[in-house]
């Protein structure tokens, strides 16, 4: 079998696989609500009060950008787990006792993350063609006017999201949640950099941004280049201009091309820190532990049931009932366990930062730089809180956590207030310059955001069983709230305008019924 074949099977394979999960549900769901919003007008592009003319277009070319940007960021948390899962279902030690090269396996798995995006792209180039239909408010049809920007555009930035993810997945640092976080300031980054320098980014966003700038001076020479992609604003448009579309020239497509050819060198490169399942050769930054002595549990264990319940205690075929003593009711106690669980591992630095991020809220002489510390200081904890309600799945304790006494009313509960009080220590600086000035509304959408955190990571964690789901959801979130204030998303309220205490109280009472029913529903099947 030549290695074409090979790498065409492991592709297949990957992609129906993961086709076949409920979590590809949510990505076409993801990509749908996309779609949704462009075309009710909730997702908006804009150059400053202008938008274009519904023609071919302009509609490929927004759901395009709607799709490169948001996708090129959430989709790579959709994405970032092939290797992970590889390695959780113990195929990756049949993969590794075959003659398959590093090089194919990482290549295989790129090609099957951009499978997976690329999807998402034609759901929205399929919507595209729908709205040219339904919203058009120019009926002539031009199907390469409006598909080019997805194969020019979309395919480039997909490939280049889907080997990233492989690359993050071999970095002994990257491919835990640290990596999760890391992304988000790595794709701004990017986006950044390419905006200042004015060269092609991978995400395409400026190639077409810059015809639109282009075509709109000429209608209004005095337009101060101001361009958007914006959510809920759709009031902020009042006029309309006609754009035909980029001149697709062959320099334009040949910068678009070489994306694909990097994305492929990052494939490449991923492939050298890729350790092929061998614990020996994995990297990593920590000393391994001797292993402990056999204790006599363990020497229990080995020999069977029987020598087992001798060692601790029992004999066969009966349980000791629980005595007084485990009824009652010890909460604070579960909470500072829980408590020292979440903190346990790390290390004098990061308190050191975390004290320091409190004392600079607290100093901090205007309240801009109190709003950024503050978004910083509740982005520091987010490996912290990703735990919470995962961890049970994450090291197979379910079974004894959920055979405890009164597990779901009391231990689930002091996950919460554990989670609670790392949100309100490092955000407590904020909190007392609120108090100390009777900002009274702003000490409440503080609160408020302190109540929904916690809320948020026990809710996804506890129905995922993996930490994933929030350090994904959150980091964007933060991203879009207390990093750019945007409307709905700012749950710090550091800014009077974006302040929502009501929707965040009421956001962490429906998260926090989830996490208990998703508990529940978890303990009936473990």
């Amino acid at each position: 079998m030549n290695q074409a074949r090979v790498l065409y099977h492991m592709v297949r394979a990957d992609f129906l696989e993961r086709v076949r999960r409920y979590s590809f549900l949510l990505t076409l769901a993801f990509a749908a609500y996309l779609a949704w919003g462009a075309a009710t007008g909730r997702v908006v592009l804009r150059l400053d009060e202008y938008r274009g003319v519904f023609n071919s277009a302009w509609l490929g070319s927004m759901m395009t950008v709607v799709g490169t940007m948001f996708i090129s960021l959430v989709g790579f948390y959709i994405v970032k787990n092939a290797i992970l899962r590889d390695e959780q279902t113990r195929v990756g030690r049949i993969l590794a006792s075959t003659p398959m090269s590093r090089l194919l396996y990482t290549l295989a798995k790129s090609l099957s993350n951009f499978a997976v995006l690329t999807l998402m792209i034609a759901v929205l180039a399929m919507t595209a063609l729908l709205m040219q239909f339904t919203h058009a408010e120019d009926t002539h049809y031009h199907l390469g006017t409006l598909l080019a920007p997805f194969l020019w555009v979309g395919i480039p930035a997909m490939a280049v999201t889907a080997a990233v993810a492989v690359l993050f997945e071999t970095l002994p640092i990257l491919r835990g949640g640290v990596g999760n976080v890391i992304y988000v300031f790595v794709w701004v980054g990017a986006l950044a950099v390419s905006d200042k320098k004015g060269i092609d980014d991978y995400a395409g966003f400026f190639v077409i941004a810059h015809s639109m700038q282009t075509a709109l001076k000429k209608v209004n020479p005095a337009y101060n280049n101001d361009f958007a992609l914006n959510i809920g604003d759709s009031a902020l448009v009042t006029k309309r201009f006609l754009w035909t579309g980029v001149d697709w020239t062959a320099a334009i497509i040949w910068h678009r091309m070489l994306w694909v050819l990097i994305a492929l060198a990052i494939a490449g490169v991923a492939s050298l820190f890729f350790h092929r399942f061998d614990p020996a050769r994995a990297w990593s930054l920590r000393r391994k532990k001797p292993a402990a002595p056999a204790s006599a549990n363990g020497d229990a264990l080995a020999a069977g049931p029987a020598a087992e319940g001798r060692a601790l205690g029992t004999s066969g075929g009966h349980l000791t009932p629980l005595g007084p003593e485990a009824r009652e009711n010890r909460f604070w106690q579960l909470v500072v366990s829980e408590l020292r669980l979440m903190l346990q591992g790390q290390r004098w630095w990061w308190y050191v930062v975390a004290l320091g991020l409190l004392i600079a809220s607290v100093a901090s002489p205007t309240l801009e730089a109190r709003s950024v510390v503050i978004a910083v200081a509740w982005l520091w904890p987010t490996l912290v809180w990703s735990q919470m309600g995962a961890r049970e799945s994450r090291f197979a304790t379910e079974s004894l956590i959920f055979s405890s006494a009164r597990t779901l009313n009391r231990q689930l509960p002091a996950v919460w207030v554990a989670g609670f009080i790392v949100t309100m220590l490092t955000g407590g600086g904020y909190g007392i310059r609120l108090l100390t000035s009777t900002d009274w509304r702003g000490l409440l959408a503080w609160f408020a955001g302190a109540l929904f955190i916690p809320s948020l990571a026990l809710a996804l964690g506890t129905l995922s069983g993996t930490s994933k789901p929030f350090e994904a959801t959150y980091t964007v979130w933060w991203y879009l709230g207390p990093l750019n204030h945007a409307p709905g998303f700012d749950f710090v309220g550091s800014v009077a305008a974006t302040r929502n205490p009501l929707f965040y109280v009421a956001s962490s009472a429906v998260l926090m019924t989830a996490a208990y029913f998703g508990r529940r529903v978890r303990m009936a099947y473990v």
